[in-house]
């Protein structure tokens, strides 16, 4: 059997507290330009978080990185021209 040489990532949907979240400070725009598999690992990291306040905080590091514009998931990040 032959391995796919990429895997699929499992697509999450948005939900509607990430996107109100990202409107609600403007972020709406530097989440979008971000490259796909980074919008949907936030979304996966951010929704796989059993307790509520986990949830809150990973929201507000994710909404941090993007304001900066620096980091994904506290990696150094810089978005290619």
């Amino acid at each position: 059997m032959k391995l796919p040489s990429h895997p699929k990532r499992e697509r999450y949907p948005m939900p509607d507290f990430i996107h109100d979240a990202l409107a609600a400070n403007d972020l709406t725009a530097a989440y979008d330009a971000r490259p796909p598999y980074q919008r949907n690992d936030y979304i996966g990291w951010i929704t796989r978080a059993k307790r509520p306040e986990t949830r809150q905080k990973r929201l507000q590091q994710m909404l941090d990185e993007l304001a900066r514009g620096d980091a994904y998931m506290k990696m150094s990040y810089r978005a290619k021209r």
